[in-house]
């Protein structure tokens, strides 16, 4: 996926989906040449889960909780969620991650496409108040930027690659 900048007159819908695009397409920067023996590598003894591959692995399970999950009669397969929140990749290859993530956020772009901005969820858990489709693209920039700072952490300190 190419990054682009929304249009600075597009609409709500383009920027918001824009935007996320843009975080979106960041998180393959942030993996793209890092050698395949240190996605898994963690560097913090407390968070033994925080590893590039981990992060990946919950970024992609986060799509799935919020455009599948939310939408489940939309989705392509019948919803899963993880107890976990996706961060034990389970000893997958990061590129495959990579790719699973991509094939993921394609399917929350298709259903965000077939919704308005004022849609409300189909499926709350029990624990939340029902939200609109807004509400989740906006909490979708927000979990994937806070996630690409800490690829960048990660990445810098594992193999000295840095940029944005």
């Amino acid at each position: 996926m190419k990054r682009a900048f929304p249009d600075g007159a597009a609409d709500e819908r383009g920027v918001l989906t824009g935007f996320l695009d843009w975080q979106r397409a960041t998180v393959r920067r942030k993996v793209d040449g890092l050698p395949s023996n240190l996605a898994d590598h963690a560097l913090l003894d407390t968070s033994p889960l925080m590893t590039v591959a981990g992060v990946v692995s919950h970024l992609r399970q986060t799509e799935h909780d919020w455009f599948a999950g939310s939408f489940p009669s939309l989705a392509n397969e019948p919803f899963a969620r993880q107890p976990d929140g996706g961060w034990q990749p389970g000893g997958r290859a990061i590129a495959d991650l990579v790719s699973v993530y991509e094939t993921e956020c394609a399917q929350s772009r298709r259903i965000v496409a077939g919704l308005t901005l004022d849609a409300m969820q189909e499926f709350t858990p029990p624990q939340f108040t029902p939200v609109s489709v807004r509400w989740i693209l906006t909490h979708l920039i927000e979990e994937t930027a806070r996630h690409l700072g800490h690829l960048d952490i990660l990445r810098e300190q594992l193999d000295g690659a840095r940029g944005y």
